[in-house]
């Protein structure tokens, strides 16, 4: 039987980001060889980079930063969009777990003489792949020769390995039995289960000595992100929260509510030992953030100041609009800085930021409760 993880843990200090995976180190190291295209076409495909961004003190495990790449249509465009989505989570999450069996398959016929890896091809989103190379081309076909061609070619095809598309039908049997193979996998080291041990809140399952290593970097669920215990971050400690509410300034998709407007303020200082450059100095910033003064935009306000409590709407690092090292940045809070332009200039209208931004604080332990 599993143990439970209680939610009543220690503070944990923060300021990582939110969209990360984590996995254990042997089957990034496997994914990132030279050679191996799953993890190129992945990126491709989703419009995303996967770097590594923190390894584990023992170096079981690593946390895997999934950021959008500049340019690419897929990407996210603007700072106010929300994170990676739950869907492509999973696909990444798929994409290890088919790269741990493919590890199994290896160590268990280690003196085969060819490995299956190189006749692995992504499946493109019609559900079709080959292993032959592009045929050189060929003298025009009379119709029956031209079917017998395609009998041949049929036949040479071998099963390739699928992203994260569209699933194809199955039957109950099959759904009972990848149910009950998925229950039995750690999403961390894709491996079978040993002492299984379950998170109380989430539900969520893993080998015990993972989840362990997993908490030393951030005391979250790895698949649903849900925090446990009190997130503390590394916001700079001398700054301030102001707060007015202008009744007659109306925010567009917000018309019948006045406006509540934040000041945020921090006066320049060294960096503590919880920041990247101890001792280095930061300049000092003053931020103004626009929420509608409705009742869902005060819940979200009531929100924010209770991150801001913890430490967790700032961090120091490097800017994304200036790149300006070792400066005072947002840590995966997004606000809106404009009242006018559009998610593209954050600002309004923008149906969907109070639901955004309320998903980005739970992740951070931060509910309405």
């Amino acid at each position: 039987m599993g143990s439970q993880v209680s939610s009543d843990e220690m503070s944990v200090r923060a300021g990582q980001g939110s969209d990360e995976v984590l996995v254990s180190q042997a089957v990034w190291d496997y994914l990132a060889a030279a050679g191996r295209p799953w993890l190129v076409d992945f990126e491709d495909k989703q419009g995303l980079s996967a770097d590594i961004i923190r390894r584990g003190e023992r170096g079981g495990c690593c946390a895997v930063r999934l950021s959008p790449v500049e340019g690419n249509s897929r990407a996210r465009t603007g700072m106010m969009e929300g994170p990676v989505s739950p869907v492509t989570r999973k696909a990444f999450i798929d994409l290890c777990r088919c790269a741990r069996k493919e590890m199994t398959k290896q160590e268990a016929a280690p003196k085969r003489k060819r490995s299956l890896l190189p006749c692995m091809t992504a499946m493109e989103p019609d559900g079709e792949g080959t292993l032959l190379p592009p045929p050189p081309p060929h003298p025009r076909r009379s119709q029956r020769q031209q079917q017998k061609y395609r009998k041949n070619a049929d036949m040479d095809t071998c099963v390739v390995l699928p992203m994260q598309h569209e699933p194809a039908a199955r039957t109950g049997a099959e759904l009972a039995i990848g149910h009950e193979e998925e229950s039995t996998v750690c999403s961390i080291c894709m491996g079978e289960m040993v002492e299984k041990t379950t998170l109380d809140k989430c539900g969520h399952s893993f080998c015990r000595s993972c989840l362990e290593q997993a908490f030393q970097v951030k005391k979250a669920c790895p698949v649903c992100r849900l925090v446990y215990g009190q997130l503390i971050g590394n916001q700079p400690a001398n700054g301030t929260m102001m707060v007015e509410r202008d009744p007659d300034l109306e925010l567009p998709g917000h018309e019948g509510y006045g406006c509540i407007c934040i000041i945020y303020s921090f006066p320049p200082g060294l960096q503590a030992q919880e920041h990247p450059n101890p001792g280095v100095r930061y300049p000092g910033t003053d931020r103004v953030a626009y929420l509608p003064d409705s009742p869902e935009g005060n819940r979200v306000f009531r929100m924010l100041r209770r991150a801001f409590e913890q430490r967790l709407i700032f961090t120091i690092g490097t800017s994304m609009t200036t790149g300006m090292h070792n400066v005072i940045t947002w840590n995966d809070i997004h606000h809106k800085t404009s009242i006018w332009g559009g998610p593209r200039c954050f600002g309004y209208p923008d149906p969907t930021y109070l639901v955004r931004v309320t998903e980005e604080l739970r992740e951070k332990g931060i509910t309405a409760d």
